[in-house]
């Protein structure tokens, strides 16, 4: 069984100093973290741009980007019916 967590995210609240610049282009660090319990949106976890040491040990409040929520699904290869090579397709 595999789980996936859906985020949507309020890019209008992106702080554009936490934006890391790189070898290989911009990014953003952010958390995803569970919920004690889920939302009245069905929503499992919660989306914050990640604080530095500084800011959590200030207590400072938490930027919050949005929320998901956690799907899972079955991914059972036995069930699949193998390929033919008499399929008369050209690759």
């Amino acid at each position: 069984m595999s789980k996936i967590i859906n985020v949507r995210l309020e890019l209008d609240k992106i702080d554009k100093s936490k934006i890391v610049v790189g070898e290989k282009g911009k990014y953003l660090n952010i958390i995803v973290a569970e919920r004690k319990e889920t939302d009245q949106y069905g929503n499992t976890h919660t989306v914050y741009i990640q604080q530095t040491k500084e800011e959590r040990e200030a207590k400072e409040d938490k930027v919050y980007m949005g929320s998901g929520k956690e799907f899972e699904f079955e991914n059972d290869v036995k069930n699949l019916v193998p390929g033919s090579d008499d399929d008369d397709l050209p690759f």
